[in-house]
């Protein structure tokens, strides 16, 4: 049986296909369950999938983001995009990442059946050509939600002067909306404070050379306004920059 995950973010069609299809008539066992693309990345890290059925509109990530995201990991799943008649020239695009199979909502039972029915031909011949791997180890590679923080972090840290939370959500192929939510989940802390906080420690920072006026130092961390940059620092530090300056 060719292992399969279904990720799709109503739960209805998530668990109506996992359990009401006959799967093994046609070579395949449902695995696991995904109500988003996070989802579904961090249990394909932990766990050998050879069939993705995606929905293409979720939350956090879209089934694009999830087959762009595979595509660039050189992944060998076979991906099944589920889509709606509005939706199938966008679903069109996951052709550049590989994608070869799509089923239109509502799902006919025929057309299940004739696209995993090629599929498990194709894995079959894969099979037959070449000799079975032993599993890779998989226990100490980081989760796909951390690899997402830190790549939000590095990204804040590398551009604190234009960072900004829709350009970190493209980056990490998310909704700006659901990264902000994960953000906070994972760290405890907003995307817009922790933010806050990189610029105000590299103004800290800028501040101890005397060669930078205190306006220059506002647009070096991204504040164009200096009263707007001088109220930040002192409700950071307590005290205006000036004052910090002359610190002993």
């Amino acid at each position: 049986m060719y292992k399969l995950l279904i990720a799709d973010d109503e739960s209805e069609i998530r668990n109506g296909l996992s359990q009401y299809f006959p799967w093994n008539e046609v070579g395949f066992e449902v695995v696991g369950q995904a109500d988003n693309g996070m989802h579904a990345l961090n249990y394909i890290l932990k766990h050998p999938v050879d069939v993705l059925l995606c929905d293409i509109k979720m939350p956090v990530m879209s089934g694009i983001d999830v087959a762009k995201e595979l595509f660039e990991q050189r992944s060998k799943i076979n991906i099944v995009l589920l889509s709606g008649y509005r939706e199938f020239e966008f679903a069109q695009q996951a052709l550049n990442y590989g994608v070869k199979h799509y089923l239109l909502k509502p799902t006919k039972y025929s057309e299940i059946t004739k696209v995993f029915e090629r599929i498990k031909e194709d894995l079959d011949q894969i099979s037959r050509q070449s000799p079975p791997l032993p599993d890779a180890p998989v226990l100490t590679e980081p989760s796909v939600s951390e690899k997402a923080i830190d790549k939000v972090r590095n990204y804040i840290h590398e551009n604190y002067k234009e960072a900004c939370l829709e350009n970190a959500a493209k980056i990490v192929y998310m909704n700006p909306y659901y990264l902000s939510k994960y953000f906070k989940q994972k760290t405890g802390e907003n995307f817009s404070d922790y933010l806050t906080r990189v610029r105000m420690n590299k103004a800290a920072e800028l501040l101890k050379d005397v060669s930078y006026k205190t306006y220059e130092i506002s647009d070096l961390v991204g504040y164009s306004n200096a009263k707007n940059f001088t109220r930040t620092f002192r409700r950071f530090f307590g005290k205006t920059p000036r004052e910090y300056r002359n610190m002993d």
